[in-house]
């Protein structure tokens, strides 16, 4: 099974990188199959061009956005890290969901609206803050974030929701050991999908 692992943060040696590779190496463990887009490493253009739009006259699908799209349509799982930054992800992902999963790779116009073409595949997300997980509660962030990033996203493009593992406290400096027991948490999911 194909997993595609989208990773979005600056930082090479990042936590959330870390997480992403725990993830790729027990994909591999189940003899899984992995894609990495490391939207900084490969410096994505996150900014929707205006012949992008499906009702635009000059409509056509770029290059870049055609190669993403060729990477990822045979993935079974659709696997998201990233940080949180002013209590959503960051730009650059929200940028690759914009120009990759929008009409004709994701989803299609239908008689009744939309019709979503990811139907069948799964989602899961694995997200990070400096803030504690019972703050981001508090102040209504994370159901904001679930509703926008998870449940919209998923229903617009069929997929089912596997779940989504955030980790609070991440600073600058965080204890070795913490950073793996994340990574276990991490694997022990990747290893359910």
């Amino acid at each position: 099974m194909k997993h595609a692992v989208i990773l979005a943060h600056p930082g090479a040696t990042s936590f959330t990188g870390r997480m992403a590779r725990a993830y790729e190496e027990a994909v591999a463990a189940k003899d899984g199959s992995t894609v990495l887009r490391d939207l900084n490493r490969i410096k994505f253009n996150p900014c929707l061009g205006e012949n992008e739009i499906p009702w635009s006259p000059r409509f056509e699908v770029p290059a870049d956005v055609a190669r993403e799209r060729e990477l990822l349509k045979d993935a079974a799982v659709f696997a998201f890290f990233y940080p949180l930054w002013l209590n959503s992800p960051p730009a650059i992902l929200k940028g690759y969901m914009e120009r990759v999963f929008s009409m004709g790779f994701a989803y299609r116009r239908g008689r009744g609206g939309n019709e979503p073409l990811l139907t069948g595949r799964r989602l899961v997300s694995f997200s990070s803050s400096g803030a504690p997980m019972d703050w981001i509660n508090r102040t209504g962030a994370w159901q904001a974030m679930r509703t926008l990033f998870d449940t919209h996203f998923a229903a617009v493009c069929g997929m089912e929701i596997a779940d989504h593992i955030h980790f609070g406290g991440v600073i600058p400096g965080v204890r070795a050991d913490f950073v793996e027991r994340c990574a276990a948490t991490v694997q022990q999911k990747a290893s359910s999908l």
